[in-house]
């Protein structure tokens, strides 16, 4: 059974920083793109940031800067971390895997086969 589990949400105030971690098992991490997806309300989701299998990245416009993406096959694990955090950050962030990844579809929600459950991030002061 693939589980990917977020944690690491949570309230911030501007400027501040969080740290996300997407737990996965049941799959072989180091097949599988895994990326980075936001939702706030009323709005659709939106990639945010993804890793390819062989380490390449991709970042949305508006967090190239400020948020890395970072994996850990030994550990299983995939680390998102966000830094200088403004409002329009806020929403559910969730993580999500795609066997083998492809580069121009790594924005896109049906190109990934697993999803996790998602962690609130909220960017208020």
């Amino acid at each position: 059974q693939v589980q990917l589990v977020e944690s690491g949400g949570g309230l911030v105030q501007p400027g501040g920083s969080l740290r996300l971690s997407c737990a996965v098992s049941g799959l072989r991490l180091e097949y599988y793109a895994i990326a980075w997806f936001r939702q706030a309300p009323g709005k659709k989701r939106e990639a945010v940031a993804c890793i390819m299998t062989y380490d390449d990245t991709y970042y949305l416009d508006s967090v190239q800067g400020r948020f890395t993406i970072s994996r850990d096959n030994a550990k299983n694990t995939v680390e998102l971390t966000m830094n200088s955090l403004k409002p329009e950050d806020t929403g559910v962030y969730y993580c999500a895997a795609d066997l083998w990844g492809t580069t121009p579809g790594w924005t896109n929600v049906d190109e990934y086969e697993y999803w996790g459950q998602g962690t609130q991030v909220t960017v208020s002061s």
